[in-house]
């Protein structure tokens, strides 16, 4: 059975774990309000929030209802539009696109309003507003009236004190009553914690799965990890940062350790996906989905990484991650494994790093070419160097002969251009829908010589590139 609160309502179902959330919301319950839209966790017109009880304090994101599991509600609080409503009047967000004329047809209105509520429901804010509807999509505004919304939506959170936060967010007309009562509830439920099976479809939280296989997972019972807290956590201990494989994109861009350690932490991310996909979307998903231009992939590779890899029985055996991939959508991972978790190195206080994204939009789309870049350069010579790349290969791809080259080498535009040379032997894209073959070995050039004029921009000039 699985058991949450769906608004103000306890929900007990015997549904299949497997269907969609959106699915149950609309069709079980009843709901309409969530939207169907592209099935494909693009627009965002099925946004619900999802409250987890942490430490007794409820902690709620956005997520695409779409490509969700419905097993991962479990002991959840899932609130919709209809949960948002105040019983007689519009709440905060509402007043906010309804003053500011920024719905026509309403069909992605409930979406933009969970979104920004999500926003609202947050102690802490890492990004404005505008971030937190990054994932909802309007064919008719133009979009300037919904962001006009968001400018003074946000000018009302501004003045919620952190201090009783849900209380004054209540008072303030934001969210209903009931929200208070909510942690209580929660943790008076009875869940029982779900157990690997490797004999149904593991799935995490689903972010590509479902794209591809909803209608077939939805008539299933799945194995959820998602949830699992072995698989989750970011620790730093010992000189080595280990990321656990179920931990989202957005825990890591959160994660004030690390945006110490990389300071263009946060634009970095922002390249990867919107808010809700952030929200949703793991590090071993990511992994497995086994993409020639997954951006985490390509991350992580320039880090030099390990993997550690658990069987059925608990068994660990860890492998660098430039292994892990081995052909198309083909990996080093066994039928009876899972993967544990991500490790490595902590950066050197000379370590730079650097991440370049091409894509046909600049946010929410998928890379054309993506590459990585952490160096570590003492005396203008390079001491150690880990490039990565995606887009021009059949997997994600460490450039190693290009490494080996750099390593020692007095930085100079000369010693970049031949280095450059090396890359383009390394790789073999193929035209697709993203690019011809021509143009991504361009964007491989190219975004190589970024690295270099970001990192050391007194050091090399773009100019000497050419």
């Amino acid at each position: 059975m699985i058991e949450f609160i769906l608004n103000n309502k306890k929900v007990k179902t015997s549904a299949k774990s497997g269907m969609t959330l959106l699915d149950f919301i609309r069709e079980h319950e009843q709901l309409k309000g969530t939207k169907i839209g592209c099935r494909e966790g693009d627009c965002g017109a099925c946004t619900v929030l999802v409250g987890t009880l942490e430490n007794d304090e409820m902690n709620y994101k956005s997520i695409t209802s779409c490509i969700s599991p419905l097993g991962n509600a479990q002991g959840k609080h899932i609130v919709t539009v209809e949960g948002i409503n105040l019983p007689k009047k519009l709440n905060v967000a509402q007043h906010a696109m309804a003053e500011n004329f920024a719905t026509q047809c309403g069909f992605c209105t409930p979406g933009f309003v969970v979104s920004m509520t999500g926003y609202a429901l947050k102690k802490e804010h890492h990004s404005a507003c505008s971030d937190a509807i990054s994932g909802n999509i309007c064919r008719c505004t133009g979009y300037k009236s919904i962001e006009n919304a968001t400018e003074d939506f946000q000018e009302e959170i501004d003045l919620i004190q952190s201090e009783n936060h849900l209380e004054n967010l209540v008072q303030k007309g934001f969210i209903p009553d009931y929200f208070k009562t909510i942690s209580k509830r929660l943790s008076e439920l009875e869940i029982q914690n779900s157990k690997l099976n490797s004999t149904q479809t593991v799935v995490a939280n689903g972010t590509d799965l479902y794209v591809r296989h909803a209608d077939t997972l939805s008539k299933e019972e799945v194995s959820l990890i998602g949830n699992d807290k072995s698989l989750k956590g970011i620790e730093i201990s010992d000189n080595q940062i280990t990321i656990g494989a179920s931990t989202t994109v957005t825990e890591i861009y959160e994660n004030n350790q690390l945006n110490t350690l990389f300071p263009k932490l946060k634009s970095f991310l922002k390249l990867v996906s919107s808010e809700q996909i952030r929200n949703m979307g793991t590090l071993g998903g990511n992994f497995v989905n086994a993409s020639p231009i997954g951006d985490m992939s390509v991350f992580f590779l320039a880090l030099n990484s390990r993997l550690s890899i658990k069987n059925k029985n608990g068994k660990l055996r860890t492998i660098p991650f430039k292994d892990f991939h081995q052909e198309y959508k083909k990996y080093d991972l066994q039928d009876n494994e899972i993967i544990q978790n991500i490790q490595f190195d902590v950066p050197k206080n000379t370590s730079k790093f650097n991440f370049e994204k091409v894509s046909k939009r600049t946010h929410l789309d998928i890379a054309t070419v993506n590459t990585a870049c952490s160096i570590v350069v003492e005396n203008n010579v390079v001491q150690t160097v880990f490039i990565s790349i995606g887009g021009v290969a059949a997997i994600p791809k460490l450039a190693e002969k290009t490494n080996s080259f750099l390593n020692g080498k007095t930085l100079s535009a000369e010693i970049i251009k031949q280095a450059a040379t090396i890359l383009q032997s390394e790789i073999s894209p193929i035209s697709d829908v993203r690019g011809t073959k021509e143009y991504k070995n361009l964007l491989a050039r190219q975004l190589f010589f970024a690295h270099f004029t970001s990192l050391f921009p007194n050091t090399i000039l773009l100019t000497d590139l050419l």
